[in-house]
């Protein structure tokens, strides 16, 4: 199998260079790479590397993800975001070629309460979930042999994540505030990355939209707390000058971009395609920590 993976660099593509390399050849390209394009603001030369590479599956793994930067920068997470995977999803189809492509709950509104399913109304409430809803939709017009994973609150351990913030503010503050209106369930990295493999080798070829996510729920105040616990567990030395950690609105952080207060997602079809049961979300958080601490 030949595989093309874009995005190398972030924080899924780094989890699924691990995960894909066994499975064939394996070319990951990120926007800085020089053999071939793999910046997805350069639509042409990224359909000429698929047309080059011929690979038999793309697995797009890049995106613009600045949620609020996007609201001023509208036309670039736009290119990113809708138009490359529409390109992509056309030169697949010129192949033969299947593509992979990671989504969000962002395409959503994130109203009411229960888990959304794959076929519920999207309706996103900022620039980068509309964005990121105009690339689902460009990938399926263009007709390639596709499959969408629409996930959420995702963490690696490479980079930036909201339990490296709340272990370093923890350090710092002797109180702290955290949103605790917003649901959903924190997703590493290695699992999507692992899912994806799974779903490469699967007998029945996965095809269309899915949802994948941890199990369970929490809020970010729910998480925060779990996070310091677990920290104070697993490293009882750990210099955590926090006394209080206090519950707040989501009105009490506004930013440039709306954010959903519902990010759970059904993921049974999931499940149930690939036959495997979803770890709850603390096991990723725990696996995460042992790793950073």
């Amino acid at each position: 199998m030949k595989i093309l993976l874009l995005g190398k660099n972030g924080q899924v593509g780094w989890e699924l260079q691990r995960s894909l390399a066994p499975l064939g050849e394996l070319l990951a390209l990120d926007r800085h790479s020089t053999s071939h394009c793999g910046d997805l603001t350069h639509l042409e030369e990224l359909a000429n590397t698929v047309r080059e590479f011929r690979p038999d599956v793309v697995v797009n793994a890049a995106a613009y993800t600045a949620v609020d930067k996007a609201e001023s920068d509208a036309q670039t997470a736009h290119v990113v975001n809708a138009l490359a995977p529409e390109v992509l999803s056309s030169a697949c189809a010129a192949i033969g070629a299947r593509l992979v492509h990671f989504s969000t709950d962002y395409v959503f509104d994130g109203s009411g309460h229960a888990p959304w399913t794959e076929s519920d109304p999207t309706g996103p409430v900022n620039v980068y979930g509309r964005s990121k809803l105009a690339g689902e939709l460009g990938i399926a017009k263009q007709g390639a042999k596709h499959v969408i994973f629409r996930t959420s609150w995702v963490y690696g351990t490479e980079g930036g994540n909201f339990a490296k913030t709340m272990l370093r503010l923890a350090q710092e503050r002797e109180k702290m505030t955290v949103i605790n209106d917003q649901f959903g369930a924190p997703t590493g990295a290695a699992l999507l990355a692992d899912v994806t493999a799974l779903a490469l080798q699967a007998s029945e070829p996965l095809s269309g939209i899915y949802h994948v996510a941890a199990a369970g729920e929490t809020t970010w105040f729910d998480y925060a707390n779990y996070v310091l616990r677990q920290a104070k567990v697993l490293k009882p030395h750990l210099n955590l000058r926090v006394q209080e950690v206090l519950p707040v609105p989501t009105s009490d952080f506004p930013t440039p971009a709306k954010r959903p207060l519902n990010s759970r997602l059904n993921c049974s079809r999931l499940e149930q395609a690939l036959q495997v049961k979803l770890p709850v979300w603390q096991t990723g958080v725990d696996q995460l920590l042992a790793k950073i601490l």
